[in-house]
């Protein structure tokens, strides 16, 4: 029951309008959309409203004609940095867009800044790098390699310098025993480069140190300048003993760097390289100390017990003499034997021999030779009696032959050679002519003629 004078009870109405950010979650949603959108640009442009507060951060503009933009580069890449920059360099910075949310502000987390156009060293140093590159002096193939083990350390460098006092103390603590000598140049300064190159020289004619440190401590790219001459870097090319460059901080590239035959971020990064480590050979030293006194005790130990075993196996030399002597007897009587054996087996032998011999006497052979021989003489004769005979029958029945067509046969029977004065042979009338001198032969005689009248066949 309601009561007098009360309100009625009314539900409230349901809050329809979308949920609002806060500015701290739209702040951190925009961060994050910037930050996954841009993960690393390049940005060119003036710089302005330059600060360096006492933190060692930068803070400044860049601007082009419409725009600009804040950029922040804190102390740990700003130290990179040798040449501070000014109001109104124009410069290229890379880094990553973002919002810093406490005020909202857009802006680029610079990690690298660089001057936006080559200055005239910087194009000398690509010049000149391009030009050594191109007649190989930067090929690996052409580098000498360092020495494990230096017997003598070379270092070119200045000797009032931060350089030389990082190596000495780099060196005293690796490996103190190794010599140094110290080749003073200056390394900075229009007369560097001739000091650098002379000292170089130097120190190949001294023929002492077997590796060379050349560089000095870190500086701008003006103050490195002497080590991206071109004198230089064809002195460290051409130098006979391997070299390490060794030239400002790590960040710092010199010409030096791409010729030497090892480059090492700093000098003390040089000394380090080129250096054995004393407590490392101390420490290899106890453990092949240590290593050897564990062989030589189990060396002591196998030797004792072989020595154990040999006096165990050690018998009494006389028992030892008594058993090569009976050996010795039983040999002997073994060689007895055998020998009475073969002089058996000898003489049976000789006995056949001698049966042979008896059956093939030389006098015997001799005998049945000479009986063969007088066989064969009297075949001999037999048969060159035989032979003569043939030959005699043979020899007649040939003279009969040629007897009877001999032509003195012929002329035996009455007829005649005729020939004419020439002694050529007549066989016709026509031949001759009437008052020509002729010979006939007859079976007895010749006779001399003159033709007188000769009567042709035809007649």
């Amino acid at each position: 029951m309601k009561k007098p004078g009360a309100r009625p009870l009314i539900p409230p109405y349901p809050d329809t309008r979308p949920r609002a950010l806060s500015v701290s979650e739209l702040n951190h949603q925009a961060r994050h959309l910037l930050e996954s959108s841009f993960m690393q640009v390049w940005v060119e442009g003036e710089l302005s409203s330059f600060s360096r507060p006492s933190s060692g951060h930068w803070y400044f503009s860049l601007k082009d004609q419409k725009c600009q933009i804040r950029c922040a580069m804190f102390r740990g890449a700003n130290q990179r940095i040798r040449t501070l920059p000014k109001e109104g360099d124009q410069i290229r910075i890379r880094g990553k867009v973002t919002l810093y949310e406490n005020r909202g502000d857009f802006q680029i987390i610079v990690e690298h800044l660089e001057p936006a156009g080559l200055g005239p060293l910087q194009q000398a140093f690509e010049a000149l790098k391009m030009k050594l590159q191109a007649e190989g002096l930067f090929d690996p193939a052409r580098k000498k390699p360092l020495p494990v083990t230096p017997r003598h350390i070379g270092v070119v460098t200045s000797p009032t310098g931060a350089a030389i006092h990082d190596i000495l103390t780099v060196l005293a603590r690796r490996c103190p025993a190794i010599p140094v000598t110290l080749y003073p140049t200056a390394v900075q300064g229009q007369a560097a480069t001739a000091d650098i190159v002379n000292a170089i020289d130097r120190a190949q004619r001294h023929g002492v140190a077997d590796v060379l440190i050349i560089g000095r401590g870190g500086g701008s790219l003006e103050d490195l300048w002497c080590f991206n001459e071109e004198a230089v870097a064809r002195a460290i090319a051409g130098c006979s003993i391997p070299t390490v460059s060794a030239v400002g901080h790590e960040v710092d590239v010199t010409i030096a760097d791409f010729v030497a035959d090892l480059r090492a971020p700093t000098p003390s990064a040089a000394a380090e390289k080129i250096s054995p480590d004393q407590s490392q050979w101390l420490r290899r030293l106890a453990e092949q100390q240590l290593r050897l006194g564990q062989s030589a005790r189990r060396l002591l130990l196998r030797l004792d017990q072989q020595l154990g075993h040999l006096a165990a196996r050690l018998r009494d030399p006389r028992r030892e003499l008594q058993d090569k002597a009976q050996r010795m007897d039983e040999l002997d009587m073994r060689l007895n034997q055998a020998m009475n054996l073969k002089l058996q087996q000898q003489q049976l032998k000789t006995g056949h021999l001698a049966q042979r011999l008896g059956t093939q006497s030389p006098a015997k052979t001799l005998q049945n030779a000479g009986e063969q021989v007088q066989r064969l003489n009297e075949r001999l004769n037999k048969a060159i009696r035989q032979n003569l005979r043939q030959q005699q029958e043979k020899l007649q029945l040939n003279a009969q032959t040629l007897n009877v067509v001999s032509p003195l046969a012929t002329l035996g029977r009455g007829y005649a050679i005729v020939r004419d004065d020439k002694n050529r042979i007549v066989r016709s009338a026509d031949q001759l002519s009437a008052g020509q001198a002729i010979s006939a032969r007859f079976g007895q005689g010749n006779v001399s003629a003159e033709v007188t009248k000769v009567n042709s066949v035809t007649e």
